[in-house]
């Protein structure tokens, strides 16, 4: 199968359109954050970054209680003002 040069350039333009859409429809997606009355909330990923623990010692904090959750279809969440407490106590001890 040959094609030519213009035909080429063509395809090319069309692919570097597309990738521009999905690139931009990906930076929409992270732009949007869940939130509860107007406060971000984390999920357990945002948190093990965030805090550099492992996902074993952040099962442990929300079985002592330690950081409150909240579950939403399935999946974990935890308040920002919430992490932002368990820090400052964290460190208060």
């Amino acid at each position: 199968m040959n094609i030519d040069r213009m035909e080429f350039i063509s395809w090319m333009e069309r692919l570097i359109d597309r990738l521009d859409m999905l690139s931009d429809h990906i930076d929409d997606i992270k732009k949007k954050s869940y939130q509860v009355d107007g406060e971000e909330l984390l999920d357990n990923q945002d948190l093990l970054q965030m805090l550099k623990i492992s996902n074993r010692s952040l099962q442990r904090y929300r079985s002592q209680g330690r950081l409150p959750y909240y579950t939403i279809s399935g999946k974990l969440y935890y308040k920002l003002s919430d992490v932002h407490q368990f820090i400052r106590d964290s460190f208060s001890k």
